[in-house]
């Protein structure tokens, strides 16, 4: 490191433990270092995960309960779910509304501008058409036995494809999403907690957001330390929807990286690749520590 280099550390250190943008303390710190404008963001909403975390502030949204184990194929369509699934809970109603689409923009830390607005229509209308089917195969002792069921997230839904109109007053033209019985009745029964500023700070890496979600609910059901092979008909791969990883040691890789960007967020994760490579070693832990009642739109509890 430079002199120059070693004097701003300095005098950084000296000025007390005042909060500074992440951005403009890497200029000043390490002048010549070339960050993404992406990657900045990711690491100065990581660190506002783990100080929400760190004082039990955490922004409490939920998740549908069987997707967690098994994950959407869709990117960053998976945030809709998990916002629509956090509307339900809050407003207590099967028909959510929320004003704008900058809402859902802001609550996941995407940029706002007419591309990510059409992005943000588009996987509403994925999703809107979306059916997706569970089942079951079963061995009697006459015959196999198959149980299968269809699951729509939306019934009906109205969002607004451009900016409110000016001469329209707050709450005429809302964006309504009326959910499925069945999605808004799994939510309401099994509501199931996550960091939304950790969704924020993984809203461009699906797949580490799936693992994230994943291990906030394993960590809590635990009974103890669990083993979870990563490959196999019920192996971590098909948990969370990644199967495009053709060999095994690719998926350790990348695997190990995701759980940097778990730990960063949630240091005491008690999860880590089993010594043989095979399997994920998980304990019971929890991801959400809040200490504040979570309540709905009318301040009514929740949990």
């Amino acid at each position: 490191m430079e002199a120059s280099q070693l004097s701003a550390s300095r005098t950084a250190a000296s000025t007390g433990p005042s909060l500074h943008r992440a951005g403009s303390a890497l200029q000043q710190t390490f002048g010549d270092l070339i960050v993404s404008k992406r990657k900045l963001r990711q690491a100065e909403s990581i660190a506002c995960v783990r100080l929400k975390r760190n004082s039990a502030e955490q922004n409490v949204g939920f998740v549908s309960r069987p997707f967690v184990p098994c994950g959407l194929p869709w990117g960053q369509d998976r945030l809709v779910p998990i916002f629509l699934a956090t509307l339900a809970v809050r407003q207590q109603s099967r028909s959510v509304t929320f004003t704008s689409a900058a809402d859902m923009l802001e609550t996941f830390g995407t940029q706002k501008g007419g591309s990510q607005y059409r992005r943000l229509i588009a996987a509403f209308q994925r999703l809107f058409g979306a059916t997706i089917f569970f089942g079951t195969d079963t061995q009697s002792e006459r015959a196999n036995v198959f149980h299968h069921s269809r699951f729509n997230f939306m019934t009906e839904a109205q969002m607004w494809c451009s900016r409110r109109p000016a001469n329209e007053p707050p709450g005429k033209v809302d964006n309504l999403i009326v959910l499925s019985h069945e999605f808004y009745k799994e939510i309401t029964d099994h509501p199931i907690p996550t960091d939304l500023e950790a969704a924020k700070a993984l809203s461009s890496a699906p797949a580490a957001l799936d693992l994230y979600t994943w291990l906030t609910y394993r960590g809590f059901s635990a009974k103890g330390e669990e083993r979870v092979p990563l490959f196999g008909e019920f192996g971590l791969v098909n948990q969370l929807g990644i199967g495009a990883y053709a060999r095994p040691r690719k998926f350790r890789e990348q695997l190990e990286q995701w759980l940097i960007l778990v730990k960063a967020m949630w240091p005491e994760c008690p999860a880590r690749v089993s010594s043989d490579g095979g399997a994920l070693v998980v304990n019971r832990a929890n991801a959400i520590i809040s200490v504040r009642p979570l309540l709905g739109d009318q301040g009514e509890a929740l949990l």
